[in-house]
């Protein structure tokens, strides 16, 4: 399922969400070789999930890059993370029900943005299990930091948010569902808790919401072929 929603006007929220938290080892990060590493309680290192799928998109960065210039390109990924990293923040706040005593702090167009996709966190999300935890994979040999896991429309889902500057067409954002996909694998291997939903919401700049809604079981096949890429790749 795939829905985009308009952006509304900025408005207040008295909406209030239900915690129920699950618990699960948080885990240390290294650097090694210029790659992040995350550190099991039995000493594994495996890469994040992220690094892994960022080899899907190595060659098509590098020719953006080339097209833009160097200093033009460092500006915009700059300004994107910056605009990502924020947003996430106000997700996390909004999902704790603390969002209303930091908003000020956020511009006008960061508001905007997240005030768009709190539509469907009040519509869709009900009770919280796990926010920005770390999860790991022994089966997979790979780790990450999930954004949220809570229930979508009354099914536990794994939850991730982004941000884009226009907005996504499916066949190009697979790696969204394969990083949600493996996301729920770890949280069943860590916990014994199974999640078969993936939900992605993207904050779209002057277009609003962009909504995915899909399973996991049609993206961990795909992710595991990567992985084996990887490995290939790095020796890990």
């Amino acid at each position: 399922m795939s829905i985009s929603f308009q952006k509304p006007s900025l408005a207040s929220s008295n909406f209030f969400f239900e915690h129920d938290p699950v618990v699960v080892d948080e885990l240390d990060v290294v650097e090694e070789n210029g790659r992040r590493l995350y550190v099991t309680p039995s000493g594994q290192k495996y890469p994040s999930i992220t690094t892994v799928l960022s080899i899907l998109n190595q060659k098509s960065i590098q020719k953006w890059r080339e097209r833009v210039g160097e200093e033009e390109a460092n500006r915009i990924s700059t300004r994107a993370a910056g605009r990502g990293t924020r947003i996430h923040k106000m997700c996390e706040d909004y999902l704790n029900n603390v969002l209303q005593e930091s908003i000020e702090k956020y511009s006008y167009w960061d508001r905007l943005m997240f005030d768009s996709m709190r539509i469907i966190f009040d519509e869709f999300i009900g009770k919280v299990r796990v926010q920005e935890a770390s999860l790991y994979s022994d089966f997979m040999r790979v780790a990450g930091r999930v954004d949220c896991i809570a229930e979508f429309d009354g099914k536990l889902s794994v939850i991730d948010f982004k941000t884009a500057a226009k907005p996504k067409e499916e066949r190009y954002i697979e790696n969204y569902f394969m990083q949600t996909a493996g996301y729920a694998v770890m949280f069943e291997e860590r916990t014994g808790i199974p999640i078969s939903r993936i939900v992605v919401i993207i904050g779209v700049d002057d277009h609003g919401t962009q909504l995915f809604v899909k399973k996991r079981d049609d993206y961990i096949e795909q992710f595991m072929d990567v992985r084996s890429d990887y490995k290939k790749l790095y020796g890990t």
